[in-house]
C-alpha cells in the first residue's frame, strides 16, 4: 500500500467519523478525496460516495435508532421523493451529460468540471448553513403540507443525484423547520434519508459504470468503523461549535475545489 491510498484509507475513517457526529457531511469529504488525492473522475468519484455514504449512513441510522433519535415515519416521508430523483438523476440524467457543455476559444467546460464546480456551490451554501448562528431548533413551529415536502424531497433529490451526496447537510434543517424536529433528533432521522436515497442512487450507477468492489468495499468498511466512532463520540462533544468548525472546513473546501477546476 502507498502513502497516497493510505491517506485515502484515513480519509474513510474520518469520512464516517463526521457522518457519526454531525449526521451529514460525509460526501463532502468522499468526492473531493476521490477525485483531487486519489484521481477518480468526478463522475465514478460521485458514484463511490453515494455508495459509502449510504452504507455508513445505515449504521448510523441504527446507532441512533438505539438512542431513540430517529423518526422513521417522517424519514420515510421525505425520502420517498427523494429517493425517486436520486435514481433517475443517476440513471438518466448525469450520463445525459454531454462531455463537454459548451466551448469559448481555448476554454472548454467539461461534464467533469461542471459536476465539480456544481459540486464546490452546493458545499459553498452548506458552510454558509453550517456557519450561521441558528435558530433555538426545539422551538415549537408547525409541520407542514406534505405535497410541499415532496416537491421538496424531488429538489433535494436531483442535487444530491447530481453531485454524489446524500443530502445530509440539506435534510437536517429540513427536518428542523418543516417537520417540527429537534435537532438532534432530526440528525438521527436525516440517516435514514441519506441511506435510502444514496444506495437506490448508486443502483443507476451500476448499471452505466464499471465498479471497482474490492477498493469501494475496502474503503466503506473503514468509513463504517468511522461512524460508529463518531456516534460514540457524539455523546461527549457540542455538536454545534463542531458543525460550525466544520463549515469554517467546508468553506475552504469549496474554494480550493473552484479554484483548483478554473485555473
Amino acid at each position: 500500500m502507498d502513502s497516497t491510498q493510505l491517506l485515502g484509507y484515513i480519509g474513510a475513517l474520518i469520512v464516517g467519523l463526521v457522518l457519526g457526529l454531525i449526521g451529514g457531511g460525509g460526501s463532502i469529504l468522499t468526492v473531493p478525496l476521490l477525485v483531487y488525492l486519489l484521481g477518480y473522475n468526478p463522475v465514478i468519484a460521485t458514484a463511490y460516495s453515494l455508495f459509502v455514504v449510504g452504507t455508513s449512513s445505515m449504521v448510523g441510522t441504527y446507532q441512533k435508532y438505539k438512542e431513540g433519535l430517529v423518526d422513521f415515519k417522517t424519514g420515510l416521508a421525505f425520502s420517498f421523493p427523494s429517493f425517486i430523483a436520486v435514481y433517475l438523476s443517476r440513471r438518466y440524467l448525469v450520463p445525459g451529460i454531454p462531455d463537454t457543455l459548451f466551448s469559448f476559444g481555448n476554454y472548454a467546460l467539461t461534464k467533469e468540471m461542471s459536476i465539480m464546480i456544481f459540486f464546490a456551490i452546493i458545499m459553498l451554501l452548506a458552510s454558509y448553513s453550517m456557519i450561521k448562528k441558528g435558530k433555538n431548533t426545539d422551538a415549537v413551529s408547525y409541520a407542514q403540507p406534505y405535497y410541499k415536502t415532496f416537491v421538496q424531497g424531488l429538489i433535494i433529490g436531483t442535487v444530491t443525484g447530481l453531485i454524489g451526496a446524500g443530502g445530509g447537510f440539506l435534510y437536517v434543517p429540513a427536518l428542523v423547520v418543516w417537520a417540527n424536529i429537534p435537532m438532534k433528533k432530526a440528525v438521527g432521522t436525516s440517516l435514514i434519508i441519506v441511506t435510502i436515497n444514496s444506495l437506490i442512487g448508486f443502483i443507476g450507477d451500476v448499471q452505466t459504470l464499471e465498479i471497482e468492489w474490492v477498493f469501494l468495499l475496502s474503503f466503506t468498511l473503514i468509513s463504517i468503523i468511522g461512524i460508529i466512532l463518531g456516534v460514540f463520540i457524539s455523546k461527549f462533544i457540542s455538536g454545534k461549535k463542531l458543525k460550525k468548525s466544520f463549515g469554517f472546513f467546508v468553506l475552504i473546501m469549496a474554494v480550493y475545489i473552484i479554484y483548483k477546476e478554473l485555473k
